[in-house]
């Protein structure tokens, strides 16, 4: 494996230019997945002006958005890291109502949110329909875990201390989550594309 240092604007460059250049049946489905440290959606929101720029239709999705409702999320407390890597998204609604639709077969017809985590209900939402052609971004943690139908994966991966650093202090209870993440999926070992993000000023791209 060879790691190759990059400026986050060519990384933002570099991936747009891959994703609008592959060509899948329906819609391309593409999962930005890593910690809240690596900023995820962050990296998402950039890609979308330069996809529409290259002629791609874009929808970009935050896994946040599709929380199970507290009274499960939370049923073993606020603070549970087996719960929040085991349960906390709703991945059945996220496969319904997005990543189905958005696929070879779908409709295009796409919900963008299905829960407001602050409210504690359904966002009521209207769908949104994406084209052929289009892209699909989906931000957020654990994603690659259970088995999500997603046609391109990038995977932001801090190493343990980095994560520990940069880790606000009301989400360092999940920290015990991403490393059974590291351990039991390894999301870096099989990801399309995996960016170190130790330092968000000086990020690299892991490639074989």
């Amino acid at each position: 494996m060879r790691v190759r240092p990059i400026t986050p604007e060519r990384l933002v460059t570099e991936l747009a230019d891959r994703l609008a250049g592959t060509a899948v049946p329906g819609r391309l489905r593409v999962a930005v997945d890593g910690p809240p440290a690596a900023t995820p959606e962050a990296l998402a929101e950039a890609l979308v002006d330069p996809l529409r720029a290259a002629g791609r239709p874009v929808l970009h999705i935050r896994a946040a958005d599709f929380l199970r409702p507290a009274s499960v999320r939370l049923e073993h407390g606020r603070t549970n890291p087996d719960a929040y890597y085991e349960g906390w998204i709703d991945e059945a609604g996220l496969r319904r109502e997005v990543l189905d639709p958005a696929g070879p077969d779908g409709s295009g017809r796409v919900l963008p949110s299905l829960w407001d985590a602050a409210t504690d209900r359904a966002s009521r939402a209207g769908y949104v329909e994406l084209p052929p052609g289009g892209v699909l971004l989906v931000s957020g943690a654990l994603l690659l875990g259970g088995g999500l139908p997603f046609d391109v994966t990038v995977h932001l991966v801090l190493s343990p201390a980095a994560l520990d650093r940069r880790t606000e202090p009301d989400l360092r209870w999940t920290l015990p989550a991403f490393a059974r993440y590291a351990e039991e999926v390894v999301p870096a070992s099989f990801a399309d594309v995996v960016v170190r993000a130790d330092d968000p000023r000086h990020p690299a791209l892991v490639e074989p």
